[in-house]
């Protein structure tokens, strides 16, 4: 089976291979259920306050 992208489009895929890989850091805070909760639920508080300023 052939890449799609870089058959089509090797501009694509030379932008693909030259991006930045995440640190170790990173993957373990993805990983982190707490940390992932708490990103959750502050995106959710974020979107309800502008639902709720756009309604007065």
């Amino acid at each position: 089976m052939t890449d799609l992208t870089t058959a089509a489009d090797p501009k694509a895929a030379a932008q693909i291979a030259t991006a930045p890989l995440p640190t170790p850091q990173t993957l373990k805070m993805r990983k982190n259920l707490p940390y992932q909760f708490v990103r959750y639920a502050s995106q959710n508080l974020r979107i309800m306050r502008m639902v709720i300023k756009g309604h007065h």
